[in-house]
């Protein structure tokens, strides 16, 4: 009989190496036993007990940047096909970005700041519904998908895409805006931040972001079965976990030559295109999301409340 002492021995040797591989002298995890036995593979029999052989189980992974998405999917889809022997394939909304031309071109008919990467409108939501459209079809054939690389600011060549051979038993679609919900336009005028208020005083850039929301990322979130939403307790939090992320990027990246690797400062600026929508998910999020994950200021989950369907 399963049990999740029993998944617990035959996963941690591959769970902590994955762990190790992601820490820096900086930045170490803390209470690894705890966050698998007590989160991660509970949450992972959730899943397998969902698993419907004939069709995929499409999940999405949201939360706030820095809050971990990335490391959490990496380590379910290790126990998912470790222990419980499924087909994962995982990827980021991140990866489906526009190329840095295509954002440019829209930034000059839209607004400058579709230019910067991240608000729904950047992302080519095409490829990614014609990707679940694919991978729910019976005749399923391989597929590649794009990658994207934020240490240059763009897509990645072809030949590095993702490969998609076999048709996955659950497919994890991770990312700061996955399951937004749009705002409503009463709740647009006021600005929120300086960004805002200087960079988008007509609303223009508000609009067209919300726009999406409404529109075509609703029809690509209907394609998700369950969402899964990792709650931190403030955007403040957040800026400080997406300047230690950008910090671990530079070290982490063997070409140094050309990164777009941002500064605290940029990081701050930047993060302000994400925090209308993320402060709305802050709210709106643990009412349609089918499990939370909140997070402590020490980026521990520190509880998981799973909702009755």
């Amino acid at each position: 009989m399963k049990s999740v002492s029993d998944c617990f021995t035959k996963v941690k040797k591959n769970c902590f190496q994955f762990i190790k591989s992601q820490e820096t002298s900086a930045n170490k995890f803390k209470n690894k036993d705890r966050m698998l036995k007590s989160y991660l593979i509970p949450l992972c029999f959730w899943i397998s007990k969902k698993i419907n052989r004939k069709k995929p189980l499409i999940i999405g992974v949201a939360g706030g940047q820095g809050t971990g998405k990335t490391t959490i999917t990496s380590i379910i889809s290790l126990i998912l096909r470790k222990y419980f022997k499924l087909n994962v394939f995982k990827i980021s909304i991140d990866d489906f970005y526009k190329t840095r031309n295509e954002r440019k071109k829209v930034s000059l008919s839209k607004h400058p700041l579709l230019k910067t990467r991240g608000v729904p409108g950047t992302h080519d939501h095409k490829i990614i519904s014609n990707f679940f459209t694919k991978v729910k079809s019976k005749n399923f054939k391989s597929i590649k998908l794009p990658k994207f690389d934020k240490s240059t600011d763009d897509r990645c060549k072809s030949k590095l895409w993702y490969k998609v051979k076999f048709k996955p038993d659950v497919v994890i679609l991770e990312g700061w805006c996955v399951g937004a919900k749009a705002q409503n336009s009463s709740k647009m005028k006021k600005p929120i931040n300086s960004l805002e208020k200087i960079k988008d005083p007509n609303l223009i850039w508000r609009k067209y972001v919300n726009t999406q929301l409404k529109t075509n990322y609703k029809k690509l979130f209907k394609h998700l079965d369950e969402i899964i939403y990792l709650k931190s307790s403030s955007f403040k939090l957040l800026q400080v976990w997406r300047i230690k992320q950008e910090k671990s990027l530079w070290m982490n990246s063997k070409k140094k030559k050309n990164l777009k690797i941002m500064k605290k400062s940029d990081v701050i600026n930047f993060m302000q295109t994400y925090q209308r929508i993320t402060q709305n998910m802050f709210k709106d999020a643990p009412k349609y999301a089918s499990i939370i994950f909140k997070l402590d200021s020490k980026h521990q989950v520190n509880s998981a409340i799973y909702k009755k369907k």
